[in-house]
């Protein structure tokens, strides 16, 4: 493809065009429930002149045909996904929820559990993103095993971005990132890197047997679950759809938890409008009714 020269100059000055966003805008929402109002351009276009000079194009409409074309979808998407959602987190975010998961909610599930025979926890981690989330639950969880030898679980993470997914796959992570991790912790579930890894840590084995990571769209009408959750994590996930798209993604929550089970959400998110199905049992943490 034969561009002009100064083509990179331009596009770093311009901004989508308003019939460009709108489509795009479009796209996405239609793809990923995500709302991107017309505030959001300026954000857009900033994060997609990386992906045009990667792909080689010469302008914002030349990137759009190529999202939208076949080979757009098979090597774009993940990338597209990438730009316009934020994958921030770390171990350990917002402490309180795992402090009230050893402290209380693992010895009543615990209880239960041996009250109905029933072996294995299942709990799903739902917008994983580079798996920081996912090994904080089983480093919880891998305690209270110790602990009580009967309790036994399983993690399902998953994301829409299967680069992100890849990197929590592999379980590695800056020493910087660890900085949440408590020392006893840290020494516990992640080896140290030697020589050229000088500088990294990876979860141990033990803790990511336990977890089965895999691209899911919260947007699918259905998910296809083999066996319904005791608890959900989807944390600072929702804030990106708007209220339809919120309602509807509770309601395939509901649909996926044991009677009982429980929904942990973002400290900025609620479930207005879910009363009938959900109730609020501590700051955003929320137990299932069927």
């Amino acid at each position: 493809m034969i561009v002009p020269e100064d083509w990179g100059k331009s596009l770093n000055a311009s901004l989508l065009a308003d019939r460009d966003f709108r489509k795009l805008s479009a796209f996405i929402y239609e793809n990923w429930g995500i709302n991107l109002p017309a505030s959001k351009k300026t954000m857009l276009s900033s994060r997609l002149r990386r992906r045009v000079k990667a792909c080689g194009l010469g302008s914002f409409k030349s990137y759009i045909d190529f999202v939208l074309s076949e080979e757009g979808e098979e090597r774009e998407w993940g990338h597209l996904i990438d730009a316009v959602s934020t994958n921030k987190t770390n171990f350990f975010r917002e402490r309180q929820h795992f402090d009230y998961m050893s402290r209380t909610l693992l010895p009543r599930l615990y209880y239960e559990q041996r009250s109905k025979n029933s072996a294995n926890l299942r709990v799903w981690s739902a917008g994983c993103s580079s798996g920081e989330e996912p090994y904080t639950l089983s480093i919880v969880l891998a305690e209270y095993e110790k602990l009580n030898p009967w309790f036994s679980y399983s993690i399902i993470a998953t994301d829409i971005n299967s680069q992100v997914l890849s990197r929590a796959r592999q379980g590695i992570y800056e020493d910087e990132l660890l900085e949440t991790v408590p020392k006893n912790l840290k020494f516990k579930y992640f080896m140290r890197g030697k020589g050229q890894r000088s500088g990294l840590h990876r979860v141990v084995p033990e803790l990511r047997q336990k977890i089965t990571f895999q691209r899911l769209n919260l947007m699918d009408k259905k998910f296809n679950f083999k066996m319904d959750f005791d608890i959900i994590f989807c944390r600072n996930v929702i804030i990106y759809f708007d209220r339809q798209t919120q309602i509807k993604l509770f309601q395939k929550f509901h649909n996926n938890l044991k009677p009982d089970g429980f929904l942990f959400l973002g400290h900025a998110e609620n479930l207005q409008g879910m009363e009938k199905k959900f109730v609020k049992i501590e700051s955003s943490v929320y137990q299932c009714k069927k």
